[in-house]
Formats: C-alpha cells, sequence, structure tokens
C-alpha cells in the first residue's frame, strides 16, 4: 500500500489475516484467506486507516465445493453427451440389517465368505455382508438381493431392462455411504458400458487388467488423465503383473480418477467360483427370456458385452450422472 503516515489494518472475521497490520509509509502487505468450510459464499472488509482517511478492500470468499459422498472424482463418458461418476467400491448389502453400503476400498470384495455362501433361508439373521446379486435383486417385489433360487424367471421382472426402474439397485435404495437417499445412483446399461470400452475418445488407451494391494481387477482411465509423477500405466497389458500398485500408489491413481474394478468372481445358488481371477458385473439391461447383458474381463481378455442368466450372483458397481 501507498502512504505517507502511519496506518492501521483492521479486520471483523478470523478467517482473513493482514501482515503487517501497522505501518508508516509506503508498505508491502499481504491478505490471506482461509478456505471456506462452508457451502455458502461470504464476505469480509479491510479497512486500512491513517490520520483522518481510510480506505476499505472488501473480500468475497466463495463457497466451499461440494464433496459428494461415494463418489469418485473421474469423469467417464457412457454416451456422446452424458458422462457419470463411479461409486467408491462394489455394492454391499447386509441381510440381517436390511443396510445398503459401498465397499470402503474400490479393491474390496468378500468373495467366498458368509454372506455371499449362505443360504437363503438362513441369510435373515446372519451378520455377513453380500456383494454377489441375482439380477434385479433391489428388493422392490420381493425380488431380494440374498436371493439364491437357481430359477432365471425368479429374477428381475422377467420382461424387460431394468434401467431406470425399481428394480435397479441404486434407483430403489437408500446407499448409507453414498448418501443415503434413494434415487442417488444407477446401474450403466449395456450400451454405456460399450460406449466406456469401445468408443470413447481414446477408449483403447485407457482399459487395462492389473493388481491394487494384491488384489486382481480391472484399470479404467476417466475422459481428462494425467498419470501421477513417479507411477506408471500400460494399457491393454493382458496379465495381471504388469500394472501393479499398492494401497498408497493406487490412492495417488484414484485422486486423479482411476477406476479399478476387482475381478469378484461370481455366484451360483451359494457356490461361488473366479474370486480373483474372473470379473462378471451386471449391467441394466435385459436379455432374451432368461438372461442379462454384463461386463466379463479376465487376466487375457475384456469382453466389453456378453450375456448371463439372471440367476447368477454377480457384483454391482453403480454410477451417478454428471
Amino acid at each position: 500500500m501507498t502512504s505517507n503516515a502511519a496506518w492501521t489494518a483492521a479486520v471483523s472475521v478470523d478467517w482473513v489475516t493482514v501482515s503487517p497490520e501497522s505501518g508508516n509509509g509506503d508498505a508491502e502487505v499481504s491478505v490471506t484467506v482461509a478456505a471456506n468450510p462452508s457451502t455458502a459464499s461470504d464476505e469480509a472488509t479491510v479497512i486500512f486507516a491513517t490520520s483522518g482517511k481510510s480506505a476499505a478492500l472488501t473480500i468475497k470468499r466463495a463457497e466451499a465445493a461440494v464433496v459428494e459422498e461415494g463418489v469418485l472424482p473421474g469423469a467417464f463418458s457412457v454416451s456422446a453427451t452424458k458422462q457419470v461418476n463411479f461409486s467408491q467400491g462394489n455394492l454391499q448389502y447386509q441381510a440381517s440389517t436390511g443396510i445398503w453400503r459401498f465397499a470402503e476400498n474400490q479393491y474390496d470384495m468378500i468373495g467366498a465368505a458368509a454372506g455371499n455362501t449362505t443360504a437363503e433361508a438362513d441369510r435373515a439373521t446372519q451378520v455377513g455382508w453380500i456383494d454377489l446379486f441375482g439380477w434385479g435383486t433391489s428388493g422392490y417385489k420381493n425380488k431380494y438381493p440374498y436371493m439364491t433360487s437357481t430359477t432365471n424367471a425368479d429374477y428381475g421382472d422377467g420382461k424387460n431392462d431394468i434401467a431406470g426402474t425399481d428394480y435397479d439397485w441404486g434407483v430403489y435404495n437408500a446407499i448409507s455411504n453414498g448418501g443415503d437417499k434413494a434415487g442417488l445412483w444407477r446401474t450403466l446399461t449395456k450400451d454405456e458400458w460399450w460406449y466406456m470400452f469401445e468408443t470413447r475418445d481414446g477408449a483403447y488407451d485407457k482399459c487395462s487388467q492389473g493388481t491394487v494391494n494384491d488384489i486382481h481387477g480391472l484399470i479404467l482411465l476417466p475422459d481428462s488423465w494425467t498419470l501421477p509423477s513417479g507411477l506408471t500405466f500400460t494399457a491393454n497389458a493382458k496379465n495381471w503383473t504388469t500394472n501393479v500398485y499398492s494401497a498408497d500408489n493406487w490412492a495417488k491413481m484414484q485422486t486423479a480418477g482411476a477406476v479399478f474394478i476387482p475381478a469378484a468372481g461370481y455366484r451360483c445358488g451359494t457356490d461361488v467360483g473366479s474370486v480373483g481371477d474372473d470379473g462378471c458385473y451386471w449391467s441394466s439391461s435385459y436379455y432374451g427370456a432368461s438372461g442379462a447383458y454384463y461386463v466379463n474381463f479376465v487376466a487375457y481378455y475384456v469382453s466389453a458385452v456378453n450375456s448371463s442368466g439372471r440367476f447368477n450372483g454377480q457384483p454391482v458397481r453403480l454410477v451417478k450422472d454428471l
């Protein structure tokens, strides 16, 4: 500031600091503004005063960015006009409490632990979590997530896609660590999965098998991507051993927008198989009289869209529209 006399600076809020707060004559003054923790904007005024004169500096502080619970940062195109964010982990359900949640980490999966392998008749009292679901088993119209029937007609509505309907897990249910409100999430259609894998700009350079925290799975990079310093990524590696990340290194990849989909296996009745070797993720799209479409990957290939009997227990990864 410019002055030919002694001066002082005063501010009435604690989120603005002035240094120095006084002086005599010209001086370089720093005004520091703390980040706003609120989702509402606010305003402060710094008063510079000298003998008989004053000047005001008005500071407007923008609201804090809203961080949505359970949402990963990367944006993925699933059509020419639509982008989505993925959930922080696979969908999970606890039958004894009726609670839905997302896995804490992207690489978490239940596998053949109690829950996935518990018979339907015993699940009301068991406390294990489930992450392999028959198609359309949101709980709507008695299509329960703990169903173990091997009859395809018992699942979904048996006639149509579940996209946008109450048979979709994310549409019908509140996810406890994903905003805790129904209708915030949804399941990708087969065409959206296909677009992300095959059609979006640079699709083939943004996908590869890999291993995160010793878990095999599929790595997807967002539309806009900058590789974190000190790390490497090889597209279409077709093995579990080229792209290997510790939990700490994966945290950097995740912050940059990368998504990891673990090879969580599948279930038939109460028999769980191929955990760590196979990923079979449901779409919301119906196939024929007894099936539904899903994404399938193993160590040496990725099949963008395949079809399976609706009774198969398979993992679900939800998305949120941008």
